[in-house]
Formats: C-alpha cells, structure tokens, sequence
C-alpha cells in the first residue's frame, strides 16, 4: 500500500530534520488515512508545537480529533486554525461547520437519550474554558499579532457566533456585537 510507504519517508525524513513541523503535519495525514487516528493526533500535536503559527498543522489536528470524537478539541483547533488565517473558506465552510453539525448532533442525542417521561435531562458537553495564558496560545497570538502589523491594509473584522451567523464589522464602528449572543470559547 502507497500509505505505508509515504509513511516510511516521513519517518525518515523526520530522523534528518526532526523539528520540521511540515513533515510531522504531513504524517498526520498519511496516518488519517491508514485510520490510525491517535498517531495522527499525536503527530498534528508535534506539527502545532513546532509551529504554532500554522493554520495548516491545526486544521489537520482538529481533523485528526474528530476521527477520534474529540469534537469539543477539534472545535477548538479549528477556531485556533481561523484565528490565524480568517480568510480561509474550507475551514468555516467545511471544517468548523461540520464540527459544529457533529456537535449539535450528540447534544440532539444525548438529550434524546436522557428524556424520562416529561423531564428532559441536558446532557451537553460545555466547550471548555480555554487557558489563555497558556504558553501555545501566547505564541499563536504573538505570530498573529506580528503577521497583522506587517501586512495590516483592512481594518475589519469577521466575527463567527456558535450558530454560524457571519458579521464584518470595521473599525470605525463603534461597538460590535455578537450576532447571536453565543461564543465559543470562554475566557477565564
């Protein structure tokens, strides 16, 4: 099988130059399609710790996560993967939008499954509060802060709210709102 072998050259290309966070994302993909998704994961984790400013590296890990079921995780990379490059239509449109299907999925089934008579237990997964002084959130920030300076020429914005209501909101403005009032990530 091809897979097996690409996998073979990653590895011996990560003996040469093992802080390529490229080679590692690259194997995370090869190892999504051999279905062996926790090695995947823990290679998209190599590839965002490498370079934490690539949208690339966290787009395969939420990927990765969502093999494993890890929707909430994969959620997160996939918010992770926007803040860095916002523009990028395939991770709204197909990436956090089928995440957010899923999501919406389980809560449909876990509340079905959690209905006695007339009560209806909630059993919804709460999207964790997100350490944002973590040292993995500092250095994307601090990439996407010195990517904005060096190629500042819009001074818009694209707010997402959890139901996927899309808003531009420029600067001039003088207070934006949340489309809908829901977020996704909590600040502590």
């Amino acid at each position: 099988m091809r897979y097996q072998e690409a996998l073979h050259k990653w590895d011996e290309a990560l003996q040469l130059t093992p802080e390529d966070a490229t080679l590692y994302e690259m194997k995370s993909q090869v190892l999504m399609s051999l279905h062996e998704m926790f090695p995947a994961v823990q290679a998209a984790e190599m590839a965002v710790q490498r370079d934490p400013r690539s949208w690339e590296a966290w787009q395969t890990l939420g990927r990765a996560q969502l093999g494993l079921g890890e929707i909430t995780l994969a959620i997160r990379s996939f918010q992770v993967a926007l803040h860095i490059y916002p523009l990028n239509s395939e991770l709204w449109n197909e990436d956090l939008s089928w995440a957010r299907k899923l999501q919406q999925q389980k809560k449909a089934t876990k509340t079905e499954t959690g209905t006695q008579g007339d009560e209806t237990k909630t059993l919804e997964e709460p999207i964790p509060d997100y350490d944002f002084e973590s040292d993995e959130i500092l250095a994307v920030c601090a990439a996407i802060a010195e990517k904005e300076k060096s190629t500042l020429t819009s001074k818009s914005v694209v707010i997402v709210s959890a139901s996927g209501t899309i808003e531009t909101v420029t600067e001039q403005e003088e207070r934006a709102t949340v489309p809908d009032g829901a977020v996704f990530i909590k600040a502590r």
